[in-house]
């Protein structure tokens, strides 16, 4: 298991949610700018730990598993996931994707 989760992976992806749960406080009573830009910086810091590791640190599994969790982490704190990408011509599960390079 050491060799498909190296520590310095697992150290970084802890890192990058820490910082994601800790922007999700307060996040329902917030405009549409505010719930994106927090979507695209875990989301760019996750292409970040990809790409330091050779574009191989999320197989499919865990790509749907990390935008399943990005979609309920942002539900549980109040936003309405399925108008914030209506309002923006997304299809609900099309979130991450702007951004998302793994």
């Amino acid at each position: 298991m050491a060799g498909l989760y190296p520590e310095a992976l697992l150290t970084a992806m802890d890192d990058v949610l820490d910082e994601f749960e800790g922007a999700l406080p307060g996040l329902g009573a917030a405009g549409d700018e505010t719930v994106l830009a927090v979507v695209e910086r875990v989301v760019l810091a996750l292409n970040a730990v990809n790409e330091a590791h050779e574009g191989s640190a999320f197989q499919t599994d865990e790509r749907e598993e990390l935008c399943g969790y990005i979609d309920r982490s942002l539900s549980e704190h109040g936003v309405d996931v399925v108008a914030l990408t209506a309002r923006h011509g997304l299809g609900r599960y099309r979130l991450t994707d702007k951004w998302r390079k793994w």
